[in-house]
């Protein structure tokens, strides 16, 4: 797979969120204004989609491989892909339905990170022009559901990634053009001192990324076409060309982390592609994904 291969033509309006389940042998993805997750089943090839009440933005494995937290609305929802059953757990945004849950991960701590941005998404799942913004902020969600505000004042929230060593942790802002890097202390679970990091890249906009294990950020450019990988300084290594313009997010799946997924969303150029999830085959593995810890 030395090209950037199309695996599912979804035809998402903006695929968003992929998480490798390794126990699952799967990956699993949203699109954000379908209402939808869509599993993507590495053994059988197969895809199967599941429909949501409200927009679905950001998923994060949990401690029990049945089990996936999932950013719904303004919402923390727990999930059951093997029954579908689904329980309320925590409500981050409490400004839902003016803003909603955007982008997210677990930590290496195991607490869930996710933020928000103006609710751009109309009642039929259309998209609306965002009208605030400063209405994002960026939340840390504990086991047991409390949630503590670490920024505030976000335009669209993206970008969750934590470095190998687990005391770097990169969060961006969309319309900025501005991926940051703080500390992180991986014993409590905090980041502290936020600074820039990765801004004014030319190709497109930042939209979800994911790191390797050599400690390079992968950013996918939403509008650039193009998945970026960024060494520890913040200076361009590589640019991987997707054959659509709205890229949105990517992460590391397969046996051995090595398979590069890639999220897409419509419009652009090349429409008969935008929407699809497509698949590269990396020469450096990934990192396996975290996990919420959930409360026992």
């Amino acid at each position: 797979m030395s090209e950037v291969e199309c695996l599912v033509p979804a035809g998402d309006w903006t695929g968003e969120g992929a998480v490798w389940h390794a126990a699952h042998n799967a990956l699993y993805w949203v699109d954000i204004n379908r209402l939808l997750i869509h599993r993507y089943d590495a053994d059988t090839l197969s895809t199967r989609s599941w429909l949501f009440d409200r927009p679905p933005a950001a998923l994060a494995l949990t401690d029990r491989d049945d089990t996936i937290l999932v950013a719904l609305g303004g919402d923390l929802i727990l999930w059951q892909p093997g029954n579908d059953a689904r329980a309320e757990f925590a409500r981050p945004e409490d400004n839902w339905p003016k803003a909603r849950l955007n982008d997210g991960r677990a930590d290496p701590a195991g607490n869930f990170w996710v933020g928000s941005m103006f609710n751009n998404i109309g009642a039929t799942g259309e998209t609306v022009d965002i009208e605030d913004e400063s209405a994002g902020r960026l939340f840390r969600v504990a086991s047991d559901g409390s949630t503590s505000i670490e920024k505030t004042g976000i335009a669209i929230t993206n970008t969750f990634g934590w470095s190998p060593d687990q005391t770097r942790f990169y969060c961006g802002d969309t319309l900025p053009n501005t991926i940051f890097v703080w500390d992180y202390d991986a014993a409590n679970g905090t980041a502290t001192n936020e600074r820039p990091f990765f801004s004014g890249f030319d190709r497109g906009l930042p939209d979800g990324s994911a790191v390797d294990s050599d400690g390079y950020l992968w950013n996918a450019r939403y509008g650039g076409g193009c998945v970026v990988r960024v060494d520890a300084d913040g200076k361009v290594d590589r640019v991987l060309e997707v054959p659509v313009d709205n890229v949105t997010t990517c992460t590391f799946g397969g046996p051995d982390l090595r398979t590069l997924y890639i999220t897409t969303a419509a419009g652009g150029a090349n429409p008969r592609y935008a929407g699809s999830l497509f698949a590269w085959r990396a020469d450096v593995p990934g990192l396996p994904e975290n996990r919420f810890r959930l409360p026992r």
